[in-house]
C-alpha cells in the first residue's frame, strides 16, 4: 500500500506539472497602446439568442452591454437597423459611444426596404452619435445581390443621410468589383487573416495588413480606407500556421492596436462578445470576442495571458480519475497505475473539449421537444455530442483498464463481440455495451469524422478530445498484447478507411498545422491494432 500511495502521489504531481506547462503566463511583454480601441463589432445577442429567432435582446440588456464596451472602446459597429425593439443611437449616446450603423442587405427585397428605411431614420435621428452608415455587409461575397442592385441601394441611402456612407466586404471582392468605390465615401475592407484561403500566422497577418492598406490607397485614391473587420479567434480549428487560442488573440489585438495607433489606421475589431450562434462557422466562428458570450473578459488587455485559466481544475480531475481507475482494479498491480493515470488524463482532455459546450449550448436542448422542428440546428448536435461522448469515453476508460488488468493477470476475456454483431444490435436497438462494441463504435465514428475532415473540413476542429480515450486504449492494446480477434470486413474496412483518410488529411492540412498532425497520428493509432492484426494474419 505504501508503494501504491507513493505511485499515485508521484503521478498526481506529474499530472499537475503536465497541465501547468502549456498554461504558463505568456505575452506579458506584448503591451497595448494607451487609450481605447477605435471600434468593436457589436452583436447584441445574448448567449441564448440568435438573429435566426425572434428572441431579441431588450433595451436594458443592450444598455448594459454598451456600458461595458465603453470601458474599452470609443465606438461600435452594428450590422442591422431593424432587429430588436430599442434605439441603438440613444443607448450609445447614453454610454458615450459613437456608432457605425449597419444596414443589412440580403436577397430579400422586402426585408432590404425595411432595413434601409430603419437605417435612414436612425441615422437622421442621431447625427451626433452615428458617424458612419454601412450599406451592406459582404453582400457580394454571399452573392445576395448583383453589383448593380447593391450600388442602387447605396446611392439611395447616400442621398438621404448626412453621414459618410460605406460598403464593407473582403478584399478580393473589392478588387473584383471596383466600380462600387465611386458610390461610397469609405472603402471598408474586411481583413481576417485566419479565414484567408492561404491562412497567415499572427506575424504574417500584421505584415500583410500594412501592405494591404497601402495597396487599397493606391487602388482607390481619394477614398478613405477603413478596416471594417479584423481580429483573431480564441478557440477553434487551426488553419495551417493560423493557430487559435487566448494567447494568440491577445497578441494579435495588442500588436494590431499598436500598429493602428502608430500609422493612424481607421479600424473596427471583430468583436466585442463571443457569438454562440455563429457555430455554423465551427467553434472558431463563435469565439472572436474580447468578452465571452456571458460578458466575462477572456484575458487582460495588458499583462500575462494564461491559455486555459481553468487548468488546475482539469489537472485535479485528471489525477482523481487516475486514482479511481486504479482503484477500479483494486490497486493490485503497480503496472496498472500508469495506464490508469493516462486514461484519467485522457478523460480530462475530453472534458476540456466537451464541458464548454454544455454551458454554451444547453438552451438548444429545448429544440428536441419542439414538435414542428424540421431539423436540429448545428448547436443542438454539438450539445448532444457533448452529452453522449463524455459518458461513453468514461465507460470505455473503465472497461479498458479492467481489460488490461485481466490480460496481465492471465484471466480469460469475455467472448468477442464482432463488428457485425454490433451493427446487428444497433439495427434491433439491442446493443450489448462492452469493450468490443464501444471499440468498434469509436473506430467507425473516427472513420466517419475523418471523411468529413477531408471532404468538408473548413469549419471542423481536430477531434482529439472526442477520441482521446480510444487513442490511449489502442496504445494499451499493443502494450498488453491484446490483438483483435475474429475480425470481419466491418472492422477491417473501418480501420483501413480511417488510416487512408488520416494520411490524406495530413496532406490537406499541411506540415505547419501542428494540431492536425497530432490528430492524424492519433487516428492512425486507433486504426493500428486492426491493421497490425490483419498483417500478422496474412503472414501466418
Amino acid at each position: 500500500m505504501i508503494k501504491t500511495f507513493l505511485a499515485c502521489v508521484l503521478l498526481s504531481l506529474l499530472t499537475f506539472a503536465m497541465w501547468a506547462n502549456p498554461n504558463q503566463p505568456q505575452a506579458g511583454d506584448v503591451t497595448m497602446p494607451p487609450g481605447k480601441f477605435n471600434s468593436l463589432s457589436y452583436g447584441p445577442y445574448q448567449r441564448w439568442q440568435s438573429p435566426f429567432s425572434t428572441d431579441y435582446p431588450t433595451g436594458a440588456e443592450v444598455a448594459k452591454d454598451l456600458k461595458l464596451i465603453a470601458t474599452e472602446s470609443n465606438g461600435i459597429r452594428t450590422y442591422s437597423s431593424s432587429h430588436g425593439d430599442y434605439d441603438i443611437g440613444a443607448l450609445a449616446k447614453q454610454a458615450g459611444l459613437k456608432v457605425w450603423l449597419g444596414i443589412w442587405l440580403s436577397g430579400n427585397t422586402a426585408d432590404n426596404a425595411k432595413e434601409i428605411a430603419a437605417g435612414i431614420a436612425e441615422a437622421n435621428a442621431h447625427p451626433d452619435v452615428i458617424t458612419r452608415v454601412i450599406v451592406g455587409n459582404e453582400v457580394l461575397l454571399r452573392r445576395d445581390l448583383s453589383v448593380d442592385d447593391l450600388i442602387k441601394n447605396i446611392d439611395y441611402v447616400r442621398a438621404r443621410v448626412k453621414q459618410p456612407v460605406a460598403y464593407a466586404d473582403v478584399t478580393d471582392f473589392w478588387k473584383k468589383f471596383p466600380q462600387v468605390a465611386p458610390h461610397v465615401d469609405v472603402v471598408m475592407i474586411h481583413f481576417l487573416p485566419y479565414w484567408e484561403d492561404t491562412p497567415l500566422s499572427v506575424d504574417g497577418a500584421l505584415a500583410a495588413i500594412q501592405s494591404t492598406i497601402e495597396q487599397f490607397k493606391t487602388m482607390f485614391p481619394g477614398k478613405q480606407i477603413s478596416i471594417g473587420e479584423t481580429g483573431w479567434p480564441s478557440a477553434g480549428r487551426w488553419r495551417g500556421p493560423a493557430a487559435t487560442g487566448r494567447v494568440q488573440e491577445a497578441v494579435f489585438l495588442r500588436r494590431f492596436a499598436t500598429l493602428a495607433a502608430r500609422d493612424g489606421v481607421d479600424y473596427n475589431l471583430i468583436e466585442a462578445f463571443d457569438q454562440n450562434w455563429k457555430t455554423s462557422e465551427g467553434v472558431a466562428g463563435a469565439n472572436w470576442g474580447i468578452w465571452t458570450a456571458g460578458r466575462q473578459p477572456k484575458f487582460p488587455l495588458n499583462g500575462p495571458v494564461v491559455e486555459n485559466p481553468q487548468w488546475p481544475w482539469y489537472a485535479g480531475f485528471a489525477a482523481l480519475a487516475g486514482v479511481l481507475l486504479f482503484a477500479a482494479v483494486g490497486f493490485r498491480d503497480l503496472r496498472l497505475v500508469l495506464p490508469a493515470f493516462a486514461l484519467g488524463n485522457g478523460l480530462a482532455v475530453a472534458c476540456v473539449g466537451t464541458l464548454p459546450y454544455l454551458n454554451v449550448y444547453w438552451h438548444h436542448l429545448g429544440v428536441l421537444f419542439t414538435p414542428r422542428e424540421a431539423s436540429l440546428p448545428y448547436e443542438t448536435w454539438m450539445l448532444l455530442d457533448a452529452l453522449v461522448n463524455l459518458p461513453l469515453q468514461a465507460l470505455f476508460a473503465l472497461l479498458a483498464i479492467r481489460r488490461v488488468d485481466a490480460l496481465l493477470a492471465g484471466r480469460a476475456l469475455p467472448p468477442v463481440t464482432t463488428g457485425a454483431a454490433v451493427l446487428a444490435g444497433l439495427r434491433r436497438f439491442r446493443l450489448a455495451v462492452n469493450y468490443d462494441s464501444l471499440w468498434f463504435i469509436f473506430l467507425v465514428s473516427a472513420a466517419v469524422f475523418q471523411s468529413l475532415l477531408v471532404f468538408d473540413g473548413r469549419y471542423r476542429d481536430a477531434p482529439t478530445p472526442v477520441f482521446i480515450v480510444p487513442v490511449i486504449a489502442a496504445v494499451l492494446r499493443f502494450w498488453s498484447k491484446d490483438k483483435p480477434q475474429q475480425m470481419g470486413w466491418e472492422e477491417i474496412a473501418a480501420a483501413a478507411f480511417l488510416a487512408v483518410l488520416a494520411l490524406a488529411d495530413m496532406v490537406v492540412e499541411g506540415p505547419s498545422n501542428l494540431v492536425f498532425i497530432i490528430w492524424n497520428i492519433e487516428a492512425l493509432v486507433i486504426a493500428a491494432p486492426v491493421l497490425a492484426a490483419l498483417r500478422q494474419a496474412h503472414r501466418s
